[in-house]
């Protein structure tokens, strides 16, 4: 029963300190899902500003961008997958590694060839493991990505999107990624980036094209359209890269949480335990007292 006791106590020290960690990763990331929680919903009003400048734009300019043209020549399609650089966040990286996979089988069933590229070490961890090929991964800003990689993340994409077939050109681009709705609540989704369809501001601005003021375009309607496009992947993208940090914290948030409890909870039953082996121990003894003294009083 002695031995019984120590490893009760033994556990219950244990427990304590992976409670004390749990607790402390919940009180980060409580700190930090506010800052992200803002920067990434604070992007949404200048995403939909730049979509009607984009769709206004486009009523003056002729709508042929390479940006917003279906590709033929070519059957690769990106896939940018976004997952986490630390674990602890429950079900955050598998939720979107299992949509992946999906999507990828279905592209291949199309006749299209998946190149991936990968943000987080979870998810480059996961392909490694399975001799899947990553043409590239960026880790260490999963939970705070910076603009700087954000552009770099664009850039890259732009890049090959617009690259001549024998260059490495892609005809599309898919992002599967978690999507902040609310503390409780993170949805994974899969967007396809490009081509572009600017469908809410298009038809904004159908429905509102004689309420639309008249604007003089330097040097040329066309010339803005250019140039608004690239902008708007890349802020789509930067949006997609906050959201999903935001994401993260609140997972990882509600994991350690949920982790604290259980950790709680077992330690209340191995006290419990280690009580009902000091109950025992104590019964036994007693009872060997009792035996020896009856034996001494017979003799």
């Amino acid at each position: 029963m002695a031995g019984a006791q120590r490893i009760y106590k033994q556990k219950i020290r244990a427990t304590k300190t992976l409670e004390k960690v749990f607790r402390a990763m919940e009180l980060i990331a409580a700190s930090r899902i506010g800052k992200a929680r803002d920067r990434a919903l604070g992007q949404d009003p200048y995403t939909q500003a730049l979509t009607k400048s984009i769709a206004t734009v486009a009523i003056h300019a002729h709508a042929d961008h390479p940006l917003v043209k279906e590709r033929t020549d070519t059957n690769k399609a990106i896939v940018f997958v976004v997952t986490s650089d630390r674990g602890m966040a429950g079900a955050y990286s598998s939720s979107v590694l299992r949509e992946a996979e999906r999507l990828v089988n279905d592209l291949k069933e199309q006749g299209k060839e998946p190149v991936l590229y990968v943000s987080g070490r979870r998810g480059a961890s996961y392909f490694r493991f399975r001799d899947i090929p990553v043409v590239r991964a960026w880790t260490g800003e999963s939970d705070k990505p910076s603009d700087e990689t954000s552009s770099e993340i664009a850039e890259e994409f732009l890049t090959r999107f617009l690259a001549d077939a024998e260059d490495g050109g892609v005809a599309e681009l898919y992002m599967i990624f978690t999507k902040f709705v609310s503390m409780v609540t993170q949805n994974v989704e899969v967007r396809r980036m490009l081509p572009l369809q600017v469908v809410d501001g298009e038809a904004e601005a159908d429905t509102s094209v004689e309420d639309e003021p008249l604007y003089e375009y330097e040097p040329s309607a066309q010339k803005v359209f250019d140039e608004l496009l690239p902008m708007y992947v890349g802020q789509r993208i930067h949006s997609v890269m906050l959201m999903s940090a935001a994401s993260e914290l609140a997972a990882r948030q509600q994991a350690m949480h949920s982790a604290t409890e259980n950790a709680g909870d077992l330690i209340d039953r191995y006290t419990r335990l280690a009580n009902n082996a000091r109950q025992a121990e104590i019964t036994t003894e007693i009872t060997e007292i009792i035996s020896g003294a009856d034996s001494l009083g017979k003799s």
